[in-house]
């Protein structure tokens, strides 16, 4: 019987999917720059050597893509509605023997909160044409929700796993049985609440992140004002206590949009083949959190690029992305 696992998202990859942003509704006033900072996010990653797909929506959309991204990153002309392939997009998993295939979970739009045409359909059109054997499981699950150490051990929120407007029928005892049956994780590690004002409900990719087997780095409060500097206490506390070991990183401190604090992240690098991406805000700790990721990523080139624009979205560079790891 094939050992299927999802690998971590350090473990080599054939490419990555990253997806344009082409609604003006979603980037009322931010659109361009959004197209612009996920177009250099594409270009970076590209020009290490690594396969970029990037996944664009029509005609003008595909050519505003070209005229921006590097000519090393391919586009894909597709119907999508929402950038966030990390949730609408497929999770790969291989069994060490060459295998791989697509798990496609149930989307609802974040709870009912976002349904666009596409999304549903999306992750099992861009796996299908990647020649992967898809299996659909019988749950709604995203994948930003979720973050594997490879080996064995996932960390996800209560917030947003055990939100009623997901699996309203299904108990945590449930949700950790379905996440080793159709992931091949064999630990869950309940971290409580996200970031404020996430409309996703708290995904643990803006607030946790493995760095290695068994370490997680998890953001500390900077400023009086930090509006998650207790959410950040809680999840490092609860990832001791699960026996992690636990690298702190800077936070980017209060990041507003009129008088709403905005979900901005360091925690939503997207790790690469031979990059990390890090997402920076113009905040006085951007260049402290790349260094830090440096630090965790020795191994990796370590860039921070502009992603205030992509965040006015609703996400960040790992929300818009999602790998095809090496067989």
């Amino acid at each position: 019987m094939a050992n299927w696992r999802m690998p971590p998202e350090w473990a080599a990859q054939d490419w990555l999917w990253i997806g344009f942003p082409h609604d003006p509704v979603e980037w009322p006033e931010a659109l361009p720059r959004a197209q612009e900072q996920i177009a250099a996010f594409a270009s970076a990653v590209a020009e290490t050597g690594q396969e970029v797909r990037l996944i664009v929506r029509d005609a003008a959309n595909e050519a505003r893509a070209r005229q921006l991204a590097s000519a090393a990153v391919r586009l894909e002309r597709r119907t999508y509605g929402d950038v966030w392939l990390r949730d609408t997009g497929p999770l790969v998993l291989t069994d060490g023997a060459g295998g791989r295939k697509a798990m496609r979970f149930g989307f609802n739009g974040w709870g009912g909160k976002f349904e666009m045409e596409g999304d549903q359909t999306i992750g099992a059109e861009i796996a299908r044409d990647a020649g992967l054997e898809i299996e659909t499981a019988d749950w709604i699950l995203e994948g930003g929700a979720i973050d594997g150490d490879g080996t064995g051990t996932v960390v996800t929120t209560e917030q947003c796993l055990l939100n009623p407007n997901r699996n309203p029928s299904l108990s945590r005892e449930d949700i950790e049985m379905r996440l080793c049956r159709d992931l091949g994780f064999g630990r869950v590690v309940w971290l409580g609440d996200g970031l404020l004002g996430d409309h996703t409900d708290g995904h643990v990719d803006n607030l946790a992140r493995f760095v290695g087997p068994g370490r997680i780095a998890i953001p500390r409060g900077t400023g009086a004002d930090d509006p998650n500097a207790a959410i950040y206490a809680d999840a490092a506390r609860r990832a001791r206590d699960a026996g992690l070991e636990v690298a702190l990183m800077p936070s980017p401190g209060l990041v507003s949009a009129g008088d709403e604090a905005e979900p901005a992240s360091y925690m939503n690098f997207t790790i690469t083949t031979h990059m990390v991406a890090v997402p920076i805000f113009g905040s006085d700790h951007d260049e402290a959190a790349v260094a830090t990721v440096k630090e965790l990523f020795p191994d990796r080139v370590v860039k921070g690029l502009p992603a205030d624009a992509v965040l006015a979205g609703g996400g960040g560079f790992h929300c818009a992305s999602q790998q095809m790891p090496s067989a």
